[in-house]
């Protein structure tokens, strides 16, 4: 049975890809074969006659083994918006049971999977479910990538409060520093530090491009 997380954020465009990478290379560096699932994505393209999104390319680039980009992105919509509008539009219901499935089916090939949700933490996936329910119904311990720009204090506690009255497991947050101009960066961490129990896993600095190998060692030894 592979070690499973589940990456959630505060919002979109916060930086949960570029931490699920440097997640994947983490546990690459410690001799583990890792592969990354984003299940729900907005925003895509179509690449050889198929929708592809660039955050799922990611991950897929990245995976220890070749995967086919549907078993890594089994819900690809074309529209930028809510992924429970985007499948409306397709004429699609995400099925969450649909997704566990494929989870199960990657689970088998990896030593690690890492699965990364699609906006924050409420984001509908249909008309009754979440991914917060998601993350429930896959049962694997949520990572939160804190976006930290200005309004991060109250976005991050509210979802730090969310997760824990959902009752599932947290293995604690990352702070991606998104906003290159932010001011008192240091002083908002530490808000955050005080403000809930779970771990601070890491802290990535703003930069213009994605650097697996330095992101993973802001991690600690042991996950």
């Amino acid at each position: 049975m592979a070690q499973g997380y589940f990456i959630t954020g505060t919002d979109t465009g916060i930086g949960k890809t570029w931490s699920t990478v440097a997640l994947m290379q983490y546990f690459k560096n410690q001799g583990k074969t890792v592969i990354g699932m984003k299940p729900v994505a907005s925003g895509c393209e179509k690449i050889d006659g198929q929708l592809k999104n660039e955050d799922a390319l990611l991950l897929q680039q990245h995976a220890s083994i070749v995967l086919p980009y549907q078993d890594v992105n089994p819900y690809a919509f074309a529209l930028p918006v809510s992924p429970h509008i985007a499948a409306d539009k397709q004429g699609v219901e995400i099925e969450l049971e649909k997704i566990k499935a494929q989870y199960q089916q990657l689970e088998k090939r990896a030593d690690v999977v890492l699965v990364e949700g699609v906006g924050g933490w409420m984001v509908p996936l249909n008309e009754r479910q979440t991914v917060a329910d998601l993350a429930l119904h896959m049962d694997l311990p949520v990572i939160v990538v804190v976006g930290v720009r200005l309004g991060c204090i109250n976005q991050a506690k509210l979802t730090f409060a969310a997760i824990q009255q959902a009752g599932v497991k947290s293995q604690g947050w990352i702070a991606s520093c998104v906003d290159k101009d932010m001011l008192m960066i240091d002083e908002n961490i530490q808000t955050l530090c005080l403000s809930t129990e779970l771990p601070l896993l890491a802290v990535f600095p703003y930069v213009d491009s994605l650097n697996p190998e330095c992101f993973s060692q802001k991690f600690p030894l042991k996950l």
